[in-house]
């Protein structure tokens, strides 16, 4: 079965407000094995929803929307349901003792355009909204199914997932798609097309393989398909297998896994602790780390040490080596990692230096020049990276790798 998702609003289409419900139908309806044809966001109109309800019906088995729901004037989505399906609008006392319930919850008077949110159109199956005020609707027509939800996105997760999905699941029973994602790090896409091209042209022909670039990232996906869940599992399985022994140096996760969940991971089972001394990153590592629940076990703190001043007064970084060499050199980046290692009193640390940009490069040092270190009690290890022009990725860029250097250090 193909599913259309319509996202309904003016201000999605005015960049006011991101649209993040259909990126999250789409992930819900694929693990129901239900295809996604295509996403369509549209404005607050009663042509513009009658005009996209038809173009889709003619080849969708589902059509999801959301957005238009609610009890003012631009909301517009009931009016031209009632069109579509030739039907009109009838007071539903369930819907309206739900809306009651809220005001009284919420200490709000209900007023009559609130108790216009309890009309729904006739021809429909009233879905329950426990978490607001508009209830969604299902709806059947030559052998379509039209659900129609309210756009706030925590009242829409609730309904689906609570009373849409188990429905749909019982329509779609003989298809599953099953994916599984492989995250690497280090290397472009183009390069690693390359190297595991020949796996590539071996899948079996049930499974695709589609390249998902971040800066710094890229995530391998295999999607299968057919009507044997656990045989799909084990051909996803084995193609993973078959993948690691090309590219396991590359590869620092999987699936919904991100590089500081892994790090994280790998220091809590250690039982070791980390502390990082930021430049050009400024303190974007220690976010990334702080955003895992429960890195307090393993994280001490960090020095934005983005003047040369505070680099000296805080981590104990030589006067002159920054007059020697610069603050964007090997020589600093080994010690601010080892100042602030010390000064925390952690089992490992993480440095970063450069020049993120756009202004500050120069020919010895362009804008995107790098150094890392991470040190232990033993040892430090640094490298150099050159990420591009553009800082905002520069500095994701640099997070990421001084992570990964720390997660190959633990390994």
């Amino acid at each position: 079965m193909e599913a259309e998702i319509i996202t309904i609003g003016d201000e999605l289409l005015i960049g006011q407000v991101v649209d993040t419900n259909s990126a999250w139908l789409a992930e819900q309806l694929n693990l129901l094995g239900i295809k996604v044809h295509q996403i369509t966001t549209i404005s607050d109109s009663r042509e513009e929803i009658i005009k996209t309800l038809t173009e889709v019906s003619r080849h969708a088995d589902i059509i999801l929307l959301t957005g238009g729901l609610g009890p003012t004037k631009d909301d517009v989505t009931k009016l031209a349901l009632c069109e579509f399906f030739d039907t009109y609008l009838v007071f539903n006392q369930d819907a309206y003792e739900n809306v009651e319930r809220l005001f009284r919850q919420r200490g709000f008077l209900m007023t009559e355009i609130n108790r216009q949110q309890a009309s729904i159109p006739a021809a429909c199956t009233p879905i329950p909204n426990p978490e607001g005020t508009a209830p969604g609707m299902w709806f059947e027509k030559d052998g379509k199914i039209f659900i129609s939800m309210p756009g706030v996105p925590f009242e829409m997760k609730s309904i689906f997932i609570n009373q849409i999905a188990p429905k749909l699941a019982k329509v779609n029973n003989t298809l599953y798609i099953l994916h599984k994602t492989i995250l690497t790090h280090g290397v472009g896409e183009s390069f690693l097309a390359q190297t595991i091209e020949a796996w590539e042209d071996n899948l079996p022909s049930n499974i695709k393989l589609a390249y998902l670039p971040q800066p710094g990232v890229v995530r391998l996906r295999l999607s299968a398909v057919g009507n044997n869940k656990s045989l799909l599992e084990n051909q996803l399985n084995e193609e993973q297998v078959k993948l690691l022994h090309i590219i396991s140096d590359l590869v620092f996760g999987f699936d919904n896994d991100s590089m500081e969940s892994v790090v994280g991971q790998l220091l809590r089972m250690s039982g070791k602790t980390l502390s990082t001394a930021e430049s050009c990153t400024g303190g974007y590592i220690a976010h990334l780390i702080t955003s895992i629940p429960g890195s307090s076990f393993y994280f001490k703190g960090s020095v934005v040490a983005y003047s040369n001043e505070v680099k000296v007064s805080q981590l104990n970084v030589a006067r002159q080596a920054i007059i020697d060499n610069g603050a964007v050199s090997e020589v600093v980046v080994r010690q601010m990692a080892e100042g602030v290692r010390k000064n925390l009193q952690t089992d490992y640390s993480i440095a970063v230096t450069g020049v993120a940009g756009p202004d500050g490069g120069s020919e010895e040092k362009p804008v995107g020049t790098t150094w890392i270190a991470v040190a232990t009690s033993e040892k430090v290890v640094s490298h150099r990276f050159h990420f591009g022009e553009h800082r905002d990725r520069n500095i994701r860029r640099a997070a990421l790798a001084a992570l990964n250097m720390l997660r190959q250090e633990l390994k």
